[in-house]
C-alpha cells in the first residue's frame, strides 16, 4: 500500500458539526471550543457559517464568534459563504477562507438552496471574485457527490462537470462530499477515476459523513488514490438539514487515530483533540459517537 508520509485534517466541527444540533450553543461555549481546537495542532478550523439565521439558527452569531475567538497564528479560520451578503459579513468579520457550496444533485441543491445548480452558479462566481479580490482564499463544496436523498446515485461525471465549474471560477480547493454517508470504497474509486485525470489530487479533498460505519474504509481508498486533505469533525457531530438520515462527519479523533497507527503525520495531537471532543460534549449534554470516545468512557474517563 503506497501512503503519503503526512496529511492535512480541516476540522469542520463548529460549522457543520453544529448545524443540526437541536441543543443551540451559547455563543461563549463556541468560542471556548474554537479556542481549545486551536491548540491542538490543526492548521484550519471552519468556524461558522453565513448563511441567513432563519435556515441555520444554531450559526446566527457567526460575526460574533469570527471576531472575540482567539487567533492562533498559523490557523486558517474559514466560514460557509452563501452568496454576496453572506460575504459582507464575513469579510467584516475578517474570516481568513471563504467556503462556497453546491449540490451535484439537482433535487438536493433545489432543497439546500432553493435554486438549481445552473441558477447558483452566477452566485457563486460573484463570491468567488469579490472573496479573492479582497485576498481571501476560496474552497468549494461539492454536496452528495455518491448519492442524493431525494434522487438516488449521482453519477461521477456530474461531479466532475460541477468541479470543473468552481476550479473555473477561481476556487482553491474543492471539498468532495459524500453528505449522506452512502459510499464505500467502490464508490471512492469510481469517482476518482472520473476526477484524478482532470484536477491535481492535491486541490481535492474527501468530506466523509459515517452514517454506515463505512468512513474510515472510504478514508483508506482516498489515501490509496492519492488524497491527502480530509475534513471531519471532533466527537463525529454533524449532519445535513436538508438531507434526511445523514448522520455525524467521520470523527476528527478516529482519523487522528487511523493515520497516526498507520505512520502518518498530521502535526495534530490526539490526546488534546479528544479533550476537545469532550469539552463540546459536555456542552451539548449527550455522548458523542466517536469510536475514539466510546472507548474513553468505557475505561472510565466519562
Amino acid at each position: 500500500m503506497k501512503l503519503p508520509e503526512k496529511v492535512i485534517v480541516k476540522e469542520v466541527g463548529p460549522r457543520d458539526g453544529l448545524q443540526n444540533e437541536k441543543t443551540v450553543v451559547a455563543t461563549e461555549d463556541k468560542i471556548a471550543w474554537i479556542n481549545s481546537l486551536s491548540e491542538t495542532g490543526l492548521t484550519y478550523i471552519e468556524a461558522s457559517s453565513f448563511v441567513h439565521p432563519k435556515w441555520i439558527p444554531q450559526l446566527a452569531d457567526a460575526g460574533t464568534v469570527l471576531e472575540k475567538i482567539k487567533r492562533k497564528p498559523g490557523v486558517t479560520y474559514a466560514a460557509l459563504v452563501p452568496n454576496m451578503r453572506g460575504l459582507e459579513r464575513a469579510l467584516k468579520s475578517d474570516v481568513d477562507e471563504v467556503s462556497v457550496f453546491l449540490s451535484a444533485s439537482e433535487a438536493h441543491n433545489l432543497r439546500n438552496i432553493n435554486k438549481s445548480i445552473a441558477e447558483t452558479y452566477p452566485v457563486l462566481e460573484k463570491v468567488v471574485k469579490e472573496a479573492k479580490s479582497a485576498g481571501k482564499t476560496v474552497r468549494g463544496y461539492i454536496s452528495t457527490v455518491i448519492a442524493c436523498p431525494y434522487a438516488g446515485p449521482v453519477s461521477p461525471k456530474q461531479v466532475r462537470e460541477v468541479a470543473d465549474r468552481l476550479f473555473a471560477m477561481g476556487v482553491d480547493e474543492v471539498s468532495l462530499g459524500d453528505t449522506i454517508g452512502a459510499s464505500v470504497p467502490a464508490d471512492v474509486d469510481r469517482l476518482l477515476d472520473e476526477l484524478l485525470p482532470h484536477f491535481d489530487a492535491g486541490k481535492l479533498a474527501m468530506h466523509f459523513h459515517d452514517t454506515r460505519g463505512t468512513a474510515l474504509a472510504n478514508v483508506v481508498k482516498s489515501l490509496e488514490m492519492g488524497i491527502t486533505v480530509f475534513d471531519s469533525a471532533a466527537g463525529g457531530l454533524g449532519g445535513c438539514p436538508y438531507a434526511k438520515g445523514a448522520s455525524g462527519n467521520a470523527a476528527t479523533e478516529d482519523l487522528l487515530y487511523l493515520f497516526h497507527q498507520m505512520g502518518i503525520k498530521t502535526g495534530i495531537d490526539f490526546h488534546k483533540t479528544l479533550e476537545a471532543a469532550k469539552q463540546i460534549e459536555g456542552v451539548l449534554g449527550k455522548p458523542l459517537k466517536s469510536k475514539q470516545m466510546e472507548i474513553y468512557r468505557s475505561e472510565g474517563g466519562a
